[in-house]
């Protein structure tokens, strides 16, 4: 493996306060033992992620509720409150209490991961792919005048709520450094032949050291290891998300990268990304398996129905767990009354309930699936987290 520096970068006096500038990527790796075998360890169960995920019989329909898990998960890192219960019940047409802005923010976060996997297919991990998730993510929500799809013209800096730049925990590269370093960082990406778990969890902590938008950078950076594995070929879809695990760990995370800048602790923040890898893989792992035992048993109970009607519903549901009988009937081309008649069979059967009492425009849930999905990550406690691989 090349390495070129163990040094995290250099400081920049400007005007009084000091910039951090990241050195070029890699740096110069110590593996240790327990590195080595983290590293092995989370290779081994998101290998067989990916062998899961061939084999699923529906992955498209069943990659929907779990991009929207990542989604609602990676907003709430940056305060965004929206539940994955409300995201999905108002696309399938329910009023919901959340605001119509932090909905389109989750929202854009969904939108924004498909678009990066669309253009992967003529379009390598680069810096004008990265300006076009942060245009699709910061379109109308907070934020939207933080030069969506620009990168930043002004100084940043990371610190509390409405403190001055004297405040800062951190400065990122001044403005004029933000092209060169990605320039830099997507070399980096796309020439690296370390391996990919190792590529993809430097490159995070770069992009993140960058900042090279106002706002918006935590989320762009979390898209960006997604789409990695998957334009790696490392993933068959997008099913590994790392915001439950970054998110449940939240100091942790931002300490680790953190003190790479600070002491260049390369390792510590390898050690807790593998151990994210491998953690967030067997709960993907986790989740998948319960769902198809589901949707088994519920085929199972469809099979003798003399309509194909409810078992053509549960395939919605795969997809999203709300519906309405309207858009049962719209997605399906279906009459109304076929529609409502098919869920009526679904709910005596278990497999849906009511979710208010309006006589009209009734919204229906797939309860046990709903629970599965929003059920939070099974994360040891830290230490055994980062030793138990």
């Amino acid at each position: 493996m090349n390495a070129k520096a163990s040094i995290p970068g250099k400081r920049m006096n400007l005007g009084g306060y000091a910039a951090f500038l990241p050195a070029p990527l890699p740096p110069k790796l110590h593996w240790t033992p327990k590195l080595i075998r983290m590293l092995s360890d989370a290779d081994l169960v998101l290998g067989r992620l990916a062998g899961e995920g061939g084999h699923l019989p529906n992955p498209h329909l069943l990659m929907r509720p779990f991009i929207r898990r990542e989604a609602v998960l990676s907003s709430k890192i940056e305060g965004t409150q929206a539940t994955l219960g409300e995201l999905l019940a108002a696309e399938a047409g329910a009023v919901v209490e959340r605001s119509p802005e932090e909905l389109r923010e989750v929202g854009n976060y969904v939108a924004a991961l498909a678009h990066g996997i669309a253009r992967l297919k003529n379009l390598p991990l680069c810096v004008r792919l990265i300006r076009e998730l942060h245009e699709k993510l910061m379109k109308g929500v907070r934020g939207h005048n933080a030069m969506p799809g620009e990168f930043r013209a002004t100084q940043n800096w990371i610190g509390p709520p409405g403190g001055t730049i004297a405040a800062a925990s951190y400065i990122p590269p001044p403005p004029n450094e933000v092209q060169p370093c990605l320039a830099a960082w997507e070399k980096f990406v796309n020439a690296s032949d370390l391996p990919p778990l190792v590529t993809i969890a430097l490159a995070h902590y770069q992009f993140e050291a960058i900042h090279p938008f106002l706002e918006g950078n935590g989320r762009v950076g979390r898209l960006l290891i997604t789409l990695f594995l998957v334009e790696r070929q490392i993933l068959p879809a997008p099913l590994l998300y790392l915001s439950a695990f970054f998110e449940a760990t939240r100091r942790d995370y931002y300490d680790r990268l953190r003190a790479i800048s600070e002491r260049a602790e390369w390792e510590a923040w390898l050690e807790y990304f593998f151990a994210g890898v491998a953690r967030m893989s067997e709960d993907a792992l986790s989740r998948v398996a319960r769902i198809n035992a589901l949707f088994a048993q519920w085929r199972q109970a469809c099979a003798n129905e003399s309509s194909q009607t409810p078992a053509r519903i549960l395939d919605l549901l795969l997809a999203n767990p709300f519906i309405t009988t309207t858009g049962a009937a719209r997605q399906l081309d279906v009459a109304f009354t076929t529609a409502q008649r098919a869920i009526e069979r679904l709910q005596h059967q278990g497999i849906v309930m009511q979710t208010t009492d309006a006589r009209r425009n009734r919204v229906y849930c797939a309860k046990k699936l709903m629970a599965i999905l929003e059920e939070p990550a099974q994360l040891k406690p830290k230490a055994a987290a980062l030793n138990a691989l």
